[in-house]
């Protein structure tokens, strides 16, 4: 590791120490949790890490998640949000993300001031500054949610690293989007949707597809690949085993995208 790479890692270990307490917005994937690793590892009782049960997080993701929080002996609250209660969230126009952090930071705030917690932080990185289709950063502005992975100006690739060498094993997890992510902008949402979308990821998952999305176009399932993994689909038996089941989850066509895997294809 880099002295650079070193001198991330001790000022956001500081930053976690200045807080007294944290709870964190903890959902399984590469980021959130190597902050939870950290905080756990600097707070020790005082770093709770917060994750959210709800429609548009796979049960598997949730599961790992959960795994993860237990074999390490971190201090886990399950909450529920309730983002498919509210009409503007379920309208899925570009305001969504925004909506659903707002409800997961209001039930955050809840929490932490119950249990006289300091400091709530999410996940955001280095990175999210350059990325403009993320609009959380505006609910965490509004509610006084701290990113300290990015003021200590952390990377993708620092947490990787940094991940590897805590021996997380979320340290080369591919990149995970929230199930809503796979519908179009506009195209109303509802949890049945959402879990046609789960069943089919689920389905590419087990034919062993690392990189991969499932977008949801009404009756057509939209699939996305890694193009180095096109190749897979040329086993006819694969193939048409997966056509078929994703017709009986209630898909009438299934495409290929030629594209491959992208992020945000879909808006």
């Amino acid at each position: 590791m880099s002295d650079a790479l070193q001198t991330r890692e001790d000022a956001l270990r500081a930053l976690l120490q200045s807080y007294g307490s944290i709870a964190v917005a903890y959902s399984g994937g590469v980021d959130s949790t190597y902050l939870a690793a950290t905080a756990h590892a600097v707070l020790g009782s005082e770093a709770v890490m917060v994750i959210a049960d709800s429609p548009s997080i796979p049960r598997s993701e949730m599961a790992a998640a959960i795994e993860v929080a237990h074999a390490r002996g971190w201090n886990l609250a399950i909450i529920e949000t309730a983002e498919f209660e509210r009409e503007e969230y379920l309208r899925n126009d570009e305001n969504r993300c925004y909506i659903c952090k707002s409800e997961l930071f209001d039930r955050m705030e809840r929490y932490a001031a119950e249990k006289g917690i300091a400091v709530i932080a999410y996940g955001a990185i280095l990175d999210d500054l350059a990325d403009m289709t993320r609009v959380g950063h505006l609910a965490a502005k509004e509610h006084r949610v701290t990113a300290p992975l990015q003021e200590a100006g952390l990377s993708k690739d620092d947490i990787r690293v940094l991940s590897k060498k805590m021996g997380l094993p979320t340290w080369n997890k591919a990149s995970f989007a929230c199930l809503a992510s796979r519908v179009p902008t506009g195209a109303p949402l509802s949890a049945q949707t959402l879990s046609k979308v789960e069943q089919a990821e689920e389905k590419l998952k087990a034919l062993g597809f690392r990189q991969y999305r499932a977008r949801h176009h009404d009756d057509v399932c939209r699939i996305e690949i890694d193009p180095a993994d096109f190749v897979m689909l040329l086993d006819v038996e694969r193939r048409e085993g997966l056509v078929r089941d994703l017709r009986a989850i209630g898909y009438k066509h299934v495409t290929l995208d030629l594209a491959g895997y992208r992020t945000g294809s879909t808006a």
